[in-house]
């Protein structure tokens, strides 16, 4: 997945926000694991007093938090932490669909265009492995091409399919043979 939990515009920072608007943590503990809890509770006491000044106080009150939060949500992914990304970065084509999946509670939409980029590749990989089985007999360089090609195809399928069935944070590691 592309950095989002780590942007200013991201959910984990409005989960964060919404905490110190509404004076509630447990508004932002959701998006850390159980044994990064007290470090978000104790970043929060900190800086909840601080945000309701106006001034430079209120900013770095803020960033900490946000900062603290990323971090130990990060670390819940076993993903580094390299510092909040600015609002407004391109995620992709994927992640604003799937947010408009989840609010408006239909998948639809998500899976049409998921299936539209499978779809694309799958024939874009075929149609070149067999421009290639064509001119496959020619010379044993065209049939190493046509092999090399025709293996990746099938490698290429195999790995997304496990992608498609790993959990939410693997990086492809469900365990399909």
């Amino acid at each position: 997945m592309p950095p989002h939990c780590d942007t200013m515009d991201g959910p984990v920072v409005k989960a964060a926000r919404r905490a110190l608007e509404a004076g509630e943590v447990k508004l932002v503990l959701p998006y850390v694991k159980r044994d990064g809890e007290e470090e978000v509770r104790r970043a929060f006491d900190r800086v909840v007093g601080l945000t309701k000044d106006d001034g430079a106080s209120r900013e770095v009150a803020e960033l900490y938090f946000f900062e603290t939060v990323v971090r130990v949500h990060r670390a819940g992914e076993g993903a580094p932490y390299t510092g909040l990304k600015p609002a407004g970065l391109d995620v992709g084509p994927v992640i604003p669909v799937a947010e408009r999946a989840i609010e408006s509670g239909s998948a639809r939409e998500l899976a049409d265009l998921l299936a539209r980029f499978v779809r694309e590749e799958v024939e874009e990989r075929h149609r070149h492995t067999m421009d290639l089985k064509a001119k496959a007999d020619r010379t044993l360089g065209d049939t190493r091409e046509y092999v090399e090609s025709m293996l990746g195809l099938q490698v290429w399928a195999h790995k997304l399919y496990k992608a498609v069935k790993a959990g939410p944070h693997e990086e492809h590691t469900a365990h399909i043979d």
